[in-house]
């Protein structure tokens, strides 16, 4: 066809820029309607924070190490658990909405899952009762109830996002795969001697 020797030079020129984008596009996510029950959760998780955690103390105070909660003898199950909820849940999950990288979107949901068995073991420890005649703890608050339920959602949600591969991430990968494979024959056949098959 006449013209198309020239359109083909012209697109290959700009063969480098396109797979450079296509890289690009392939390290983002598209969280879609899920980045907005993402957000509320974050949302939750930060309210849960200043909400009690247990007893008088609430979140803001584990985070500290207040007095506030050393008088609630907040374990160290706790305190995982909110500083996870904190990196992970309201940072990771942030940076990951805002920039919309795979890689972010993989540590928030890695830390949120974590942060899920760190809460239902704070959970435990706050309902666990004294042993040796210690006062038990206070029960727990509805600050830690509400970040351990928006850490279950954000790690849903996550996974659902990071695993989600598009048919047209999935139809370029299957393209780039058949061109390896032919560049990769075409190059055996011109190390092929003559009469060698």
């Amino acid at each position: 066809m006449p013209g198309t020797s020239g359109t083909d030079a012209g697109f290959g020129a700009f063969e480098g820029d396109l797979r450079k984008a296509e890289r690009k596009v392939a390290g983002e996510i598209d969280p879609g309607a899920r980045a907005v029950v993402v957000a509320i959760a974050v949302l939750v998780a930060m309210a849960s924070l200043v909400l009690t955690h247990t007893g008088s103390a609430s979140g803001i105070d584990v985070l500290t190490f207040s007095s506030a909660a050393d008088a609630e003898r907040v374990t160290i199950t706790s305190r995982v658990f909110v500083y996870l909820l904190a990196v992970f849940g309201i940072g990771a999950s942030a940076l990951a909405l805002l920039t919309r990288r795979w890689i972010i979107a993989w540590v928030a949901l890695c830390g949120s899952a974590v942060a899920c068995v760190a809460g239902m073991l704070a959970w435990w420890t706050r309902n666990t009762p004294g042993v040796g005649g210690i006062q038990p703890p206070s029960g727990v608050g509805i600050g830690l109830v509400l970040g351990f339920l928006a850490s279950l959602v954000l790690t849903f949600h996550w996974a659902r996002v990071v695993w989600a591969r598009s048919t047209y991430h999935l139809a370029l990968e299957e393209e780039r795969r058949k061109e390896a494979a032919a560049r990769e024959e075409a190059a055996k056949s011109l190390q092929r001697r003559p009469g060698q098959d």
